[in-house]
């Protein structure tokens, strides 16, 4: 198998990963997203041996894009823990009656909710 057919493969696992992982983030099944997030590790040292991905690596446009997607799906991924986690951290505080000790600007808003998007 060549070393770019390898590394397709490997995009395209990781993909079905970040996939699975979306779902489970869904579910709030805790166990599906910490065997998601084992596969991830596996699977970035995996990709850490198709490397190194130096400039003047070239790429086939179907590895960029697999590239890309995963990117995507992950940055999405990150989006929906994080958002998971201010929801918790928002009901611990009305349980308990006291405020986050760790608030960004001081405001309500947590600071990544104000952030502009990349582009």
């Amino acid at each position: 198998m060549s070393a770019t057919g390898g590394l397709r493969d490997n995009l395209r696992q990781m993909i079905a990963v970040l996939q699975a992982e979306r779902q489970a983030l869904a579910g709030l099944d805790l166990d599906a997203i910490i065997g998601c997030a084992q596969d991830k590790v596996a699977l970035c040292g995996t990709l850490d041996v198709c490397g190194p991905f130096a400039p003047d690596h070239s790429l086939d446009e179907e590895c960029r894009g697999l590239l890309d997607a995963a990117r995507r799906l992950n940055e999405v991924n990150r989006q929906v823990r994080n958002l998971l986690a201010a929801n918790v951290a928002a009901r611990l505080d009305a349980l308990t009656g006291s405020p986050a000790l760790y608030r960004a600007g001081g405001g309500s808003t947590p600071a990544y909710l104000l952030a502009q998007p990349r582009g």
